[in-house]
Formats: C-alpha cells, structure tokens, sequence
C-alpha cells in the first residue's frame, strides 16, 4: 500500500513501467549484439583478451564501483560495458564534485539513477546529475517526502519525459556485464529511511549490496525475503549508525569488504561504536571515505581489486564534533538522523555538539516540511522527532513553524 507524506496524489506507473522494461531489454540487447560482434572481429583478427591467453572470460566482465567521497551523504557511480549506475548523490553540497566527477569519468548519459531514498544528503546531488545528463531511467521508493527537494527532484525527472520507477521486491535488471536486483522496501513506512530502495548488484562471481538508510526493520524484512544477499563488498546501511547494520543481516550478507560512507568529524558520530564492534567481530575489512577519500573497486567477475588496501580503523565517529564539518573533499556533513529508538545516543550527541557551538537547535518531526522549537508541537509524536541545527534544518528544505516560532 502506498503513502503519501502529504495530500498531494501520484500517477499509476504501471503501464509506463511495462513500456519502459521493453525499451530498456531492446536496448540492452542491441549492446550485447554490438559486444558479440565486436569480439568476433578481433578473434578473427588474431587478438586476445588480458589474462592466460583466454579469449573469452570464464564469467562476468568489466564492472567499476565508484564509492563517491561526499562528505556526510550517499554518492555511489558503478560502471560496465559503456552502461552507468548512479546510486544516490550525496548532499546539495557535493552536487558539482559528483557532477564533475562522472564528466571525468566520461559520463554523457546514465543508464539507471537510483535514489535510494528522498533525504536530503541522498536525493540532493541526483538533481544536479538530472540537470546535466541523459538520464534513460529512474528509480526510486514509492512514496511523497514532503520537502522542497523532493519537489525539485520530480521536476527534473519530469523534464526528461520520465517518471519514477517502484519495483517490486525480487525485480531484476541487467546492466553492463551483470544484473542488479531490488531486495527493498517490502512495504512503506512513515520513517524515510525505512523505505530505502537497496539492491544486490552482481558481476560473475562477485556481488556488491547498497542498502541506502535501510534501518533494522527494512533489513529484516531482507532476510525474511529469501533472496540471497551473500556479497563481497556492502555498503554499510545508514553511514554506520546504531540503526542499521544488524546482527541478522550481516550474518546473511557475510562480506569481505565494508565500505562507510560519512563525513570526517560528522556530528553524529557515524560510524556507531555499535556498528563497527560487529564489523570487527566478524572480521569484516573496512574502508572509510571520511579517512580514504573517494575509493573505487574493481571487479572482472571473479576477483575484485581496490584503489587503495582498507584502513581497517574500527574507531567510531566523532560525536564531539561541533556543528557541522566537514570530509575530504570540504563538504558540508549533512544528515537526516534516523527516528528509530535505538537512534537516542545519537540524538544526545547532537545536542552536545550543539552546546558546544551555540548554533540554535530545533525539532524535526518523523513527518511534515517545518522545524520547530519544541519536540511536542501541535500533533508532533515526541517519541519520534529528532533535533538538528537551524542552519541544516533550512539546508534541508525545512521551514520555522508559524506556531512555535
């Protein structure tokens, strides 16, 4: 069942997603024509491929995971056999670095752009690779975030004649050399984080899992699903916050590889002590992007090589941090703190850090587009708001509450 975040009503996509699944298996079948004909134009020639003098690989091909460093955000670029993934795009703050990372990486058109969820340090960066890219389809959660951005974002998908895609659990796709499928959301919920688009992306023997801001309940309802969710390398739910990254699913994902993607000195103290004392226990390799930067894996469908070895620091942010800060790169850590129960220590460490910096902090309720200044305003849910500094509420689209204010 769908939910609106507000009353605004929202077109049926199912014939159009139809037509757009026909369109997308005729164009991905006249690239794999290309592809058989132009490997039989160099076996005829003599050539071979890099490796053991085999001329074909055993499984899989070329597939390159980009894990954008966008400070305290979500920006993932994976690319396969002249086909591109955008997975999030990071906050408003590092639009133009992802923008201008994908034109280095001769990005001119996007294949699938995946908004994981519609916060605003995932969808914001999306806008910006709207504005300046042929973008062929879009994909993101079934529901209305009632935020300014979230009207921009369907501006733009708009302008490209398209609309956004929901998928059903268990949907597959292929792309490049691989396939990805949809493992989440199941249902959809009143927590935007809980209605995170995560999927399984494959490539011959190896696999890679992005899971957006899934929370507990979305990754239980990963498990209880039945599809495989084994994978080499996951991107760690949430920017390793306390509500993510449970015991459950990491048993049923056992990656090699961990990659965290969070803001350097991040106010939150993303990643949890929680979260990485998992990581470690199960022997988990790390890579961080508030200490590496931006890190790419490779994959030929059976070994996947790294930019850089894994720093494999269990450490957990730092929550003392004031205000916000910011990563490699110089941008803004911005957040949506998920309203799960098990979020409150983060909550305390962020009225700590605002202490520390005297900016002014206001509420934000699990629903609506205003900031206010107590957590009990009107027909607020107390239980479920969080606090966050002005200046990152109006970054964010909110606006002060008339009643409160």
């Amino acid at each position: 069942m769908r939910i609106y975040y507000n009353s605004k009503e929202a077109a049926d996509s199912g014939a159009y997603g139809e037509k757009n699944e026909r369109r997308n298996k005729m164009k991905h079948l006249r690239k794999q024509i290309a592809g058989y004909l132009l490997t039989l134009i160099l076996l005829m020639a003599g050539i071979v491929f890099p490796g053991s003098g085999e001329k074909v690989l055993a499984s899989g091909g070329s597939m390159t995971v980009h894990f954008l460093d966008v400070g305290q955000g979500l920006s993932i670029l994976v690319q396969s056999e002249g086909q591109n993934l955008l997975y999030d795009g990071g906050p408003r703050s590092a639009s133009s670095y992802v923008v201008s990372y994908l034109q280095e990486q001769n990005v001119s058109e996007i294949d699938y752009l995946i908004s994981s969820h519609y916060d605003e340090d995932h969808v914001s960066g999306l806008i910006g690779c709207l504005n300046a890219f042929q973008v062929d389809n879009v994909i993101g959660a079934d529901y209305i975030h009632d935020s300014s951005l979230y009207g921009s974002f369907m501006d733009a998908v708009a302008a490209h004649g398209l609309e956004v895609q929901h998928p059903a659990v268990g949907a597959e796709y292929t792309f490049g050399s691989g396939e990805f499928t949809i493992l989440s959301p199941k249902e959809i919920s009143k927590e935007s984080n809980a209605n995170s688009v995560a999927i399984k992306l494959t490539n011959g023997e190896n696999s890679f899992v992005f899971t957006g801001d899934a929370d507990f309940n979305c990754e239980a309802d990963m498990v209880n699903s039945g599809l495989d969710l084994s994978c080499d390398v996951l991107s760690v739910g949430h920017h390793g916050s306390a509500t993510s990254t449970s015991w459950d699913f990491l048993q049923a994902a056992v990656p090699e590889f961990a990659v965290i993607s969070c803001g350097a000195g991040n106010m939150y103290g993303h990643p949890h002590a929680d979260t990485m004392e998992k990581l470690s226990d199960m022997g988990i390799q790390v890579y961080r992007s508030d200490e590496q930067g931006t890190i790419v894996a490779s994959s030929d469908g059976s070994a996947i090589t790294w930019s850089a070895d894994p720093c494999n620091d269990y450490t957990s942010g730092d929550g003392e941090t004031a205000g916000q800060s910011e990563g490699e790169n110089g941008f803004t850590a911005e957040d949506n703190s998920g309203t799960d129960a098990a979020a409150a220590s983060e909550k305390s460490e962020q009225i700590a850090a605002a202490d520390d910096s005297q900016e002014e902090m206001v509420w934000i309720s699990a629903t609506g587009s205003k900031y206010h200044s107590i957590p009990d305003c009107g027909n607020m849910n107390p239980d479920k708001a969080y606090q966050e500094p002005v200046s990152q509420a109006e970054a964010q689209g909110y606006e002060a509450c008339k009643k409160c204010f």
